[in-house]
């Protein structure tokens, strides 16, 4: 088993802010309650696949393609909404199954993948920029 490297411990806690943030945008109240429903969630969804992704292929190569790669697979999950077929509407029968494949089609939230995509990037950049701050601070 490989060791736990700082990238890693950044990524997980990064994802433990992440889901809930997903989770509970459907239960917040207060300014912009409807977008903040509507939305939020698809851009936390993809926000998560980045951070999951880079968790497993931590490197600064794969931070440029990771978010290209979660957009065009939250937009693959969005057209399989379209389709209801009974082994598809049988996973999605459960919470989990409805969180990971969604249940309607909607032209509308691709614009909300490809934010949560960039919002995705720009997090995995923070994550390899405090690494390099650490590493800096450690030399001097």
């Amino acid at each position: 088993m490989s060791k736990l490297t700082l990238t890693h411990i950044l990524t997980v806690i990064s994802i433990a802010i992440v889901i809930p943030m997903g989770l509970f945008s459907r239960h917040y109240t207060g300014f912009a309650q409807e977008w903040i429903h509507n939305n939020a969630g698809d851009i936390f969804y993809q926000i998560f696949w980045c951070l999951f992704v880079f968790l497993f292929i931590p490197n600064k190569l794969t931070v440029n393609r990771i978010p290209i790669f979660v957009f065009f697979f939250g937009c693959v999950i969005e057209f399989t909404q379209a389709w209801h077929t009974p082994f598809l509407d049988l996973i999605r029968g459960n919470i989990l199954g409805r969180l990971l494949l969604g249940t309607a089609f909607n032209w509308n939230e691709f614009p909300t993948y490809a934010l949560g995509s960039f919002i995705g990037w720009l997090w995995l950049r923070l994550i390899l920029i405090t690494i390099n701050l650490v590493k800096s601070a450690k030399q001097s």
